[in-house]
């Protein structure tokens, strides 16, 4: 592969690790400026108002993705990425330099409200606009591996944010990380969004848009009706997003929370397990992207609902009374292998199904509602089964979820041939078949 096409996948996945690197210190260090917007007295209160304001975010994912995929369809690849950046690094800043209780009264409560939604417009749209691009500006052969640094951004910007969180913890103090220094990854957050913001400044439109004769003479391009057209190809984004969303959320957002919460693991050894799994998650992505371009994308996608179906329920009893990290460990490992067979290739799988003009908000709307639905619940569900005293009842749940989508890999045609300039033919010609959906 040469310079071009490396330069192409770092710009096309960068935003990526900055989107969730600041997606994850707010989360991680909620409990640190929780106090600072709310009257002092009640740490659990404030806690909980300042996590709500956290789900805002996830209501406001589809809205992005709606937004942005139009974008992305009616004026290029490089106005989405270029626009989410900008999103991203606005609400960096805002929550940066977003005024405390003592100075502003709840104004400072209003500002991080404004920051999480431009945050939640900006995950919702990143995803969609990313995959589509990285799809399109690699070589037929090369979508898989190519569009598998999604993931691997991603994971990066989850280590980044825990690997900070751990430095800031062993140099502060504790007073001096409720005081100030919880604003330091904002801060980082902002910056790195700059950067990426310059070097998608840029980029170079993707040739399959470029080419695309209707582009800027087709006044339904980019739209909900032009998305209905494609309901069979949106439905299906979503039910092959479930299983995947919903396993992926279990093994990373959640797993340290469990191996803590209900495995009674130390917490300092929970995050490490977390860390070292992610770690090697994040290095296999290419090579599962890579295997795809050449025995094709349902194999992998059958491998891991198989393996989720079936697996689920073993792996989250045994982590359940791991006790220690190298079993721990050794268990997500597994659990993320398993993972993988969807992580890796989900993003071209979604792009191949659509044609040109409507292929940005096709990925975008359909996958930002699965993950709200599924994805963004996922720890919600886990929590309130445990509270119901039938924690067992989630693995059952996951399990479920992965075999509603094995139905769906098993029915769907095969995509890694298709010709991304030719998708309508692409369909017609399989609309026949026995293995079309």
């Amino acid at each position: 592969m040469g310079r071009e096409q490396w330069k192409k996948i770092w710009v096309g996945s960068a935003g990526n690790m900055v989107e969730w690197f600041d997606w994850f210190v707010y989360a991680s260090f909620a409990v640190y400026f929780a106090d600072s917007f709310f009257p002092k007295g009640n740490d659990t209160a404030n806690l909980m108002n300042t996590m709500g304001i956290f789900a805002v975010g996830f209501f406001m994912r589809p809205v992005g993705g709606w937004l942005l995929g139009r974008v992305g369809d009616r004026q290029g690849r490089k106005a989405a990425l270029t626009l989410t950046v900008t999103l991203m690094s606005a609400s960096a800043i805002l929550i940066a330099v977003a005024p405390t209780y003592a100075v502003a009264g709840y104004g400072g409560v209003a500002v991080l409200l404004v920051a999480r939604m431009l945050q939640g417009l900006s995950v919702g749209g990143e995803y969609a606009a990313s995959a589509t691009y990285l799809t399109e500006a690699a070589a037929p052969g090369r979508r898989g591996f190519a569009s598998s640094f999604q993931y691997v951004s991603m994971t990066a910007g989850q280590l980044l944010g825990l690997g900070l969180q751990i430095v800031l913890q062993r140099t502060m103090s504790e007073e001096a990380l409720h005081s100030w220094a919880w604003r330091i990854p904002f801060i980082i957050g902002a910056l790195g969004a700059a950067i990426v913001f310059y070097l998608r400044r840029n980029m170079l439109e993707t040739e399959v848009y470029a080419q695309d004769d209707s582009a800027h003479s087709d006044p339904a391009r980019g739209t909900v009706k032009a998305l209905w057209a494609h309901k069979r190809e949106a439905f299906l984004v979503i039910a092959l997003t479930m299983g995947g969303t919903v396993a992926y959320y279990t093994y990373t957002t959640y797993l340290t929370k469990y191996l803590s919460g209900s495995a009674g693991m130390a917490k300092p050894t929970a995050s490490l397990v977390s860390f070292c799994a992610l770690f090697v998650f994040m290095c296999i992505q290419p090579l599962a992207g890579k295997l795809s371009d050449r025995i094709g994308r349902r194999p992998l996608l059958i491998t891991f609902a198989v393996g989720s179906t079936f697996l689920t329920v073993p792996i989250m009893t045994l982590l359940q009374h791991a006790g220690s990290f190298w079993p721990a460990l050794g268990l997500s490992l597994l659990a993320l292998l398993v993972v993988t067979g969807y992580t890796s290739i989900n993003a071209c799988v979604k792009a191949e199904l659509f044609p040109t003009g409507i292929r940005a908000l096709g990925v975008a709307l359909p996958y930002a509602i699965a993950n709200a639905l599924f994805g963004g619940t996922a720890e919600y569900v886990a929590l309130w089964f445990k509270k119901g005293g039938m924690e067992s009842g989630y693995y059952w749940y996951v399990a479920g979820c992965a075999a509603v989508s094995l139905i769906v890999y098993i029915t769907m045609r095969e995509t890694k041939t298709i010709d991304l300039n030719r998708v309508k033919q692409a369909e017609e010609t399989h609309v026949s078949s026995p293995s079309g959906v």
